[in-house]
C-alpha cells in the first residue's frame, strides 16, 4: 500500500530523517516509536506532503509527490492531537468537511457524501450529537468528531499523529478501539505516531523503532519493541520500568 524508499528530510544543516525506508501493508497497523527528535511526526510531514523531502514515496504504486491534492485525500487522512475551534460549527459540519475531496467544482454535497458522514458519525458515536456545537464538547468528544471527520473522507490509509496522547484513559480506550474496528475492513491501513508504548503494543501489528533520524529496527511489532531495541534507544531498561508500574496495580 505505502511504500517509502530512502526518505530524507533536513533543516538546513540538520538531517531530522536519514534515508529511512518501510512499507505498510493492508491490515497492518504500523507503530512508530521512539525518544522526542527521533523524527516520527517529520515521516507524518513528509508522507501528507507537508515538507520538501528527498527519497520516493508511492501509495499504491503511484509517487505521491506526482498526485494531485484532492486526489490525495481521497486515499490518505491524518488525525492530530490537537485542534482548533474557534466557532460554533455543528458536529455534522465538522464531519461534513471531510467530503470536501469528493466535491466537483460549484457542485453541493451529494446523496452519497451524507451518507458517508452519517456512517462516520455511528461509527465513532458521535451520531446522536450531530446538531450539536462543537464549542461544547469535551475533549474526548471533540477528538471523536476529528475522527468522524477523516473516516467520512473513506481514506485507505489512516496516519495518527498522537491522536490520544493529551486525552483521558477513557477516551484513549474509545479512540483506540474505534481505529482498530475501522482497520478490520478490506483494503485499510493504520500509521500511528506514539510515545505511549503500552498503547503500541495493544494495538500495533507492526512498529518502527526510530532514534535521531534513523531506524533502529522495522518489523512485527514483538521483534522489533523488544528490551533490547528499547534500552538502545531510550538509554534505560524499558522493560523493567513498565514491570515496576505494573507491580503498583498489585
Amino acid at each position: 500500500m505505502l511504500s517509502v524508499e530512502d526518505l530524507t528530510v533536513k533543516y538546513g544543516s540538520f538531517t531530522a530523517l536519514d534515508a529511512i525506508s518501510f512499507d505498510v501493508d493492508e491490515g497492518q497497523w504500523l507503530m512508530v516509536a521512539g525518544p522526542n527528535g527521533a523524527g516520527k511526526s517529520t515521516i507524518v510531514s513528509a508522507v501528507s506532503q507537508g515538507v520538501p523531502y528527498g527519497g520516493q514515496i508511492r501509495f499504491n504504486g503511484t509517487d505521491l509527490s506526482r498526485m494531485r491534492s484532492k486526489l490525495i485525500a481521497r486515499h490518505i487522512a491524518i488525525l492530530t492531537q490537537n485542534h482548533s475551534v474557534g466557532y460554533s460549527f455543528t458536529v455534522k459540519e465538522i464531519t461534513m468537511l471531510g467530503r470536501y475531496a469528493y466535491r466537483e467544482a460549484m457542485s453541493g454535497f451529494t446523496k452519497a457524501d451524507e451518507e458517508a458522514v452519517q456512517r462516520a458519525l455511528e461509527q465513532t458515536g458521535m451520531a446522536e450529537y450531530a446538531n450539536k456545537s462543537v464549542l461544547a464538547l469535551s475533549g474526548g468528544e471533540l477528538q471523536r468528531v476529528f475522527l468522524a471527520q477523516v473516516f467520512a473522507q473513506d481514506p485507505k490509509l489512516l496516519i495518527l499523529d498522537e491522536p490520544a496522547n493529551h486525552l483521558d484513559l477513557i477516551y484513549q480506550k474509545q479512540i483506540f478501539g474505534i481505529i482498530k474496528e475501522w482497520l478490520c475492513q478490506e483494503g485499510r491501513a493504520v500509521i500511528s505516531v506514539v510515545h505511549e508504548l503500552s498503547l503500541a503494543r495493544a494495538y500495533g501489528t507492526h512498529a518502527l523503532l526510530m532514534d535521531k533520524g534513523r531506524i533502529v529496527s522495522h518489523g512485527e511489532i514483538n521483534n522489533v519493541l523488544t528490551a533490547e531495541n528499547l534500552e538502545t534507544v531510550y538509554s534505560m531498561d524499558v522493560y523493567a520500568y513498565m514491570r515496576q508500574l505494573l507491580e503498583l496495580w498489585r
